[in-house]
């Protein structure tokens, strides 16, 4: 079962270097990002969307390699090279891997202008080492969401929005 994180910060590029520091930490096998997206609300209020992977792109390649197989089946190529880069491109652009992308942007609209969130879908995570490697991000990010279990989100809270005070106790 996988796990959703969202977390906001009060820049643009603080989500751009976490999402870089996930993808080194998956690198290490520290961690198995399904789909992670980074949400920018510009100054104009106008929400955009940095996919990690471009899948209007890839369906073009993939597109475009398979059209050249028919193409050349039929003695055409170009055709065939032209044809299937634009019904793979088509295809990638329609397609939603991963992160509801409605979700995204709807959460999206709750960012003030120039802030960012990143929206992570984790399946697996080696926890201790992970937050060790985000105390670079300590004070920088909120947790605005996340499906985690209660203990491992006020972890993951304490680590980002730093210490989290406990309230005092209540006078005798």
């Amino acid at each position: 079962m996988s796990d959703l994180i969202v977390v906001s910060f009060p820049d643009e590029t603080t989500a751009f270097e976490l999402r870089a520091e996930l993808a080194k930490l998956q690198r290490e096998y520290l961690l198995d990002v399904e789909d992670i997206v980074v949400a920018t609300r510009g100054e104009d209020g106008k929400v955009r969307l940095h996919q990690a992977v471009d899948l209007t792109l890839a369906g073009a390649a993939s597109g475009s390699f398979w059209g050249l197989l028919v193409g050349v089946l039929f003695l055409n190529p170009l055709l065939g090279v032209a044809a299937g880069a634009g019904a793979g491109a088509l295809a990638g652009a329609l397609s939603d891997v991963g992160i509801n992308d409605a979700f995204i942007k709807e959460v999206g609209e709750t960012l003030t202008p120039g802030s960012s969130a990143v929206f992570v879908l984790l399946r697996k995570v080696t926890g201790d080492k992970v937050l060790e490697r985000l105390s670079a991000f300590a004070g920088k990010g909120k947790v605005l969401q996340s499906s985690l279990t209660e203990e491992q989100e006020a972890k993951l809270r304490s680590a980002l929005e730093g210490d989290v005070a406990t309230p005092p106790a209540p006078a005798a």
